[in-house]
């Protein structure tokens, strides 16, 4: 299965588990605002490996994930009613994957491979 330039995977710290269901949006950010450029839910795995074709061009891109709705709909209060990823792409040619640890009360993330 071939992937996209971008992927992410999200993994619930507080389970020990994958976090599948999870909406995410991927946008690029520009002087005029946001393009959203895919939107999807992690799989059973936690993650989303095939969103998107589009070749990147270097600039900023922004995650947004949905992590209040997908705590709510488990009954469960959380902090964060949404992480918003920002990073940088500068290598067109490369692979950016953007893990995402979660728990109720905090997240961390870093640039995986």
């Amino acid at each position: 299965m071939s992937k996209s330039p971008i992927t992410t995977h999200i993994l619930d710290l507080g389970r020990g588990l994958p976090a599948a269901g999870v909406d995410v949006i991927l946008e690029r950010v520009t002087t005029n605002g946001t393009e959203t450029l895919a939107s999807g839910s992690t799989d059973a795995d936690g993650r989303i490996m095939q969103w998107f074709d589009a070749p990147l061009s270097p600039g900023h891109y922004r995650l947004r994930f949905a992590t209040g709705a997908w705590y709510q709909a488990r009954g469960l209060e959380t902090f964060y009613p949404e992480v918003s990823l920002d990073f940088q792409v500068s290598d067109t040619d490369a692979h950016y994957h953007v893990p995402l640890l979660l728990n109720q009360w905090g997240y961390s993330t870093y640039r995986g491979s």
